[in-house]
């Protein structure tokens, strides 16, 4: 296996139509448009079978201003997590959320990501901490609850970062489609 830290501005349009399709596959037809759009604009970590291989796992770190305790924070948004059905148990999630923070450790306030039920036991036992309050997001309309979202938000705190109260309010800046 290989990993690979780029980027997007880095990776040419065969890189990311592999790692797209690798998320169509992995996510069964359910990530769209807005959620692949999401992935993008930050650094992506991608893992191959071989070096010059095929795209076996796919994850990316994206900046977002979470609010949180009267402060607009700079936040590594993880996207896109999502590793090859024959891959899988077999470290590569491991190697790509390694890559993914070292990225967060070293470039902003916080990490920050919405995890699935069946991720959950993983990103738990890399030290990510759910979100116990209550999640907002600062739309074009004003403030708006999302409370379909609250227990899935999970963040990971950084030497020097951000101080939090998991149990306040949190905010994400406005995007189309999924807010978190």
């Amino acid at each position: 296996m290989e990993v690979r830290v780029a980027h997007t501005a880095e990776l040419d349009a065969g890189t990311l139509a592999a790692a797209r399709e690798l998320l169509d596959e992995v996510f069964a037809g359910e990530l769209d448009d807005s959620d692949w759009e999401h992935a993008l604009g930050g650094v992506h970590t991608l893992a191959y079978d071989a070096p010059g291989g095929s795209v076996i796992g796919h994850a990316s770190v994206i900046q977002r201003r979470l609010i949180h305790g009267g402060h607009a924070l700079r936040a590594g948004y993880v996207e896109g997590v999502g590793v090859h059905a024959d891959w899988r148990r077999r470290g590569v999630a491991t190697a790509l959320m390694d890559a993914v923070e070292g990225v967060i450790r070293n470039a902003y306030d916080l990490g920050a990501l919405g995890a699935t039920d069946a991720a959950v036991p993983f990103y738990v036992g890399r030290g990510w901490r759910r979100w116990r309050g209550p999640s907002w997001a600062l739309t074009p309309n004003g403030m708006v609850r999302t409370a379909a979202e609250d227990g899935a938000i999970y963040v990971l705190t950084v030497d020097g970062g951000a101080e939090l109260s998991l149990d306040g309010p949190l905010m994400a800046d406005w995007r189309e489609g999924d807010v978190w």
